[in-house]
């Protein structure tokens, strides 16, 4: 799978999961040049609290389109060490080049 926005892969992994309707990539797999850290946090009662990056892609931004849990919830391990993507990524199976 990749994620993409601004015609720009910001990750790519074979090794996704699935919560909620949302793809979940390894943390590693994020193409950290275009990470900007966020204040940003948010909870979901089940998950627990939520941070975000932005990302910064030939100057334009997209803010806490990317969100991970750092600490997650019992019953939510599955997310740990992984990040989602909204507000505009576009997630895309990797042999699509549409993007």
């Amino acid at each position: 799978m990749k994620a993409i926005w601004n015609a720009t892969v910001i990750a790519e992994s074979d090794d996704t999961i699935v919560v909620e309707g949302n793809h979940y990539f390894p943390a590693a797999s994020l193409d950290r040049r275009y990470v900007v850290d966020s204040d940003t946090q948010s909870v979901c009662p089940w998950k627990g609290v939520a941070s975000y990056y932005s990302l910064d892609v030939d100057g334009r931004r997209n803010e806490d389109a990317v969100w991970y849990y750092p600490e997650p919830k019992p019953g939510a391990e599955q997310v740990a060490g992984r990040v989602a993507f909204w507000r505009g990524v576009e997630i895309v199976a990797a042999d699509n080049d549409e993007a």
